[in-house]
């Protein structure tokens, strides 16, 4: 059997917001279909054009309750520096249990769903 991811989908109340924030984070562009929901994936010519699923925004009636079950896990050239892009895009800082000694940050974007800026690809962390 094979089984693949074909899309990561985001609960939101306010879908143009969340899009707006994961679009500018990561660069992708977005689209909206026929139902409202918003598609954020990468076009082409972007280095990660067919090599990675794309993100499904779509509107709910309720707020987010509690940690995320899911999350992403994002990997930058410069640890630092994209956490304070993060942060100036509209992530926050978020507590989940962090003892202080990991590589990683934990923030949460706009509508509160925790991912994490792990450290630089060469094992190290500003």
């Amino acid at each position: 059997m094979s089984l693949r991811i074909d899309t990561v989908t985001i609960d939101a109340a306010d879908p143009p917001a969340l899009a707006g924030f994961w679009s500018a984070a990561l660069g992708w562009g977005q689209r909206t279909d026929e139902d409202g929901d918003i598609w954020i994936e990468p076009g082409e010519g972007h280095p990660e054009f067919g090599a990675v699923r794309p993100l499904l925004i779509v509107r709910v009636a309720e707020s987010k309750a509690g940690k995320n079950r899911l999350h992403l896990d994002l990997v930058p050239d410069d640890h630092e520096w994209e956490v304070e892009r993060m942060e100036s895009l509209g992530a926050t800082r978020s507590d989940i249990g962090q003892t202080g000694n990991e590589s990683w940050v934990v923030l949460a974007d706009p509508e509160g769903n925790e991912f994490c800026i792990l450290a630089e690809p060469d094992g190290t962390a500003d």
